[in-house]
């Protein structure tokens, strides 16, 4: 048996965007302040969006909103499923494709035998009959880029799987992607000439592939990979990745510097998303969460690469835009390991905020791509806990994300039809962390960076085929009250050391549902630092 190298994702922060206020079509979070700008510093939400749309206008830039269809789909750690059988990727199909997710991009390392895991992924798609597609995201933080011959071995991968039924197209044109590779030079002067010379405009590839790598690079650099760059996918928009500990005291200090707070303090959770946080400063934080801020600076620098795109047929196009979506992140991995411990922020319902922003944008965004659906060691997985993990069990184990998907499949509807779906069924859906922010534990990896950040909240989503009652608890003395529409409302309430997670959807005085997962306990005293989210779900029957 071959030696198992797990691969897991190195992320490189992007250089900062103009910050952006994120917009929410359905109801928002009944126990929350609606906000609105203090300043001009921070871009209202229907500036935003007015931008987005200006840049797909503007005659100039001959780049108009499209009709194509839009797509959702999952990045794939290939990496994790060493042990996969054919039946194995049946199942992660046929969950995806119930979930509304048109297809997985398939992130593939240098291990050996991985392509015959994504051969397997092919074969699977192919007989489940569900025109399931997937594609190749090459891994560029595991996979060498340094000679010819690791173009080579790129192109060989990109050559066996382009013709296959199952692999997704965008115009015409196999769709390849990348984590990274921004530095990759395969032997030449600079990432863009190796790029073209070796990948994209060499003979075996020119005029076979659209090209949509994630370069952690400033968009407005965009233009020196002309001829390479058919699009942009855009890793870290899925993440406020703005706001970390530092800037919220930056912004406390800046904003509010008459109110006590000290930018010296060594924690935030004792004034961050509460009635004493300063209202400007809660106003700059809830705005970011889920904004558009990042999307906006993609489109205006791709709008560099228009009417140098044809698909097969010679029609000049615009470029594609790929954008991210992710429910959470936490990675826990000390220094004699991959040294990654830290968060980003996901509270204040991340993941349906980011969605209803990209919903709004919808004809500027060609594909939303969730990440993930296994990453196990960040926390941001979607699918079932399956495979080989990347020696994340301590902070995975027990830690179900299942229950997002059924918002995968109400939004990713929205998505690609620019209407959000009728609830036909009650479905409440409830997650936490398993331990007070604050919380300390005899665990030498020791608090993860920006940890102050996280809230001690349930955060719960109600999908409702009609006005209800909701009664959320976390104790017998803890309990809340919210009279919620038809439709999907975002709700949370406080939880303390001991609580645990129970709701119920009455109407007309009957129980229509209730979940009250027995396994889950908010741990005054835990081990180990786990950031992670339980996720639990009921529908009515």
């Amino acid at each position: 048996m071959p030696v198992m190298k797990l691969n897991v994702f190195h992320h490189r922060r992007r250089l900062p965007a103009t910050v952006g206020i994120s917009q929410t079509n359905v109801q928002a979070s009944a126990n929350s302040t609606t906000f609105e700008p203090r300043s001009t510093q921070f871009m209202s939400s229907r500036s935003a969006f007015g931008k987005l749309k200006e840049l797909w206008k503007a005659p100039k830039r001959d780049i108009s909103p499209t009709s194509a269809p839009k797509y959702v789909v999952a990045h794939h750690m290939v990496g994790n499923t060493y042990p996969y059988t054919l039946q194995d990727w049946f199942e992660d199909v046929s969950l995806a494709h119930a979930s509304g997710i048109d297809g997985f991009a398939l992130n593939m390392g240098s291990d050996e035998w991985q392509p015959d895991r994504v051969a397997d992924a092919f074969e699977a798609a192919r007989q489940s009959g569900m025109d399931f597609k997937l594609f190749l995201s090459l891994d560029m933080s595991s996979m060498p880029g340094a000679t010819s011959a690791d173009a080579q071995t790129l192109r060989s991968l990109v050559l066996r799987f382009i013709s296959h039924p199952n692999y997704m197209q965008i115009s015409s044109q196999p769709l390849v992607s990348t984590f990274s590779g921004e530095t990759s030079t395969f032997g030449l002067g600079s990432a863009s000439e190796g790029w073209n010379n070796e990948f994209v405009g060499h003979p075996d590839l020119q005029g076979k592939i659209r090209f949509v790598p994630s370069f952690f690079i400033d968009p407005a650099t965009f233009n020196t990979f002309t001829n390479v760059m058919h699009g942009d996918f855009n890793w870290n928009s899925g993440w406020p990745i703005r706001i970390t500990t530092e800037f919220v005291r930056n912004l406390i200090t800046s904003t509010a510097p008459t109110k006590g707070f000290s930018a010296l303090k060594t924690t935030l959770s004792d004034i961050i998303f509460t009635d004493s946080l300063p209202s400007s400063v809660q106003n700059a934080l809830n705005k970011i969460i889920g904004s558009s801020e990042s999307d906006v600076q993609h489109v205006q620098d791709l709008t560099a690469l228009a009417g140098t795109i044809s698909p097969r047929d010679g029609a000049t196009e615009r470029p594609t835009y790929m954008a991210a979506v992710s429910p959470w992140f936490f990675t826990h991995y000390g220094a004699d390991t991959y040294n990654k411990n830290f968060v980003y922020l996901s509270d204040q319902h991340l993941y349906s905020k980011r969605w209803e922003s990209l919903i709004s944008t919808r004809d500027q965004v060609d594909i939303v791509q969730i990440l993930t659906w296994n990453d196990y060691g960040e926390s941001h997985y979607i699918g079932p806990i399956k495979g080989a993990q990347p020696n994340s069990q301590t902070w995975v184990d027990g830690m179900d994300h299942t229950g997002w998907l059924e918002l995968t499949s109400y939004y990713a509807a929205a998505f690609k039809t620019g209407s959000y779906p009728t609830i036909e069924k009650d479905k409440l859906l409830m997650w936490s962390r398993t331990h007070p922010t604050q919380a300390t534990a005899p665990d030498p990896v020791g608090q993860p960076t920006n940890f102050e950040l996280f809230e001690d909240s349930v955060w719960a989503v109600v999908m409702a085929t009609a006005p209800s009652t909701v009664v959320l608890s976390t104790l017998p003395q803890n309990s809340q009250t919210f009279q919620v529409p038809a439709g999907l409302t975002k709700l949370s309430i406080p939880i303390t050391a001991g609580g645990g997670m129970q709701g119920t959807i009455s109407r007309d005085g009957n129980a229509i549902l209730t979940l009250n997962p027995p396994d889950f306990t908010f741990q005054g005293n835990p081990q180990v630092y786990n950031f992670n989210a339980f996720v639990a779900s009921a529908s009515a029957d």
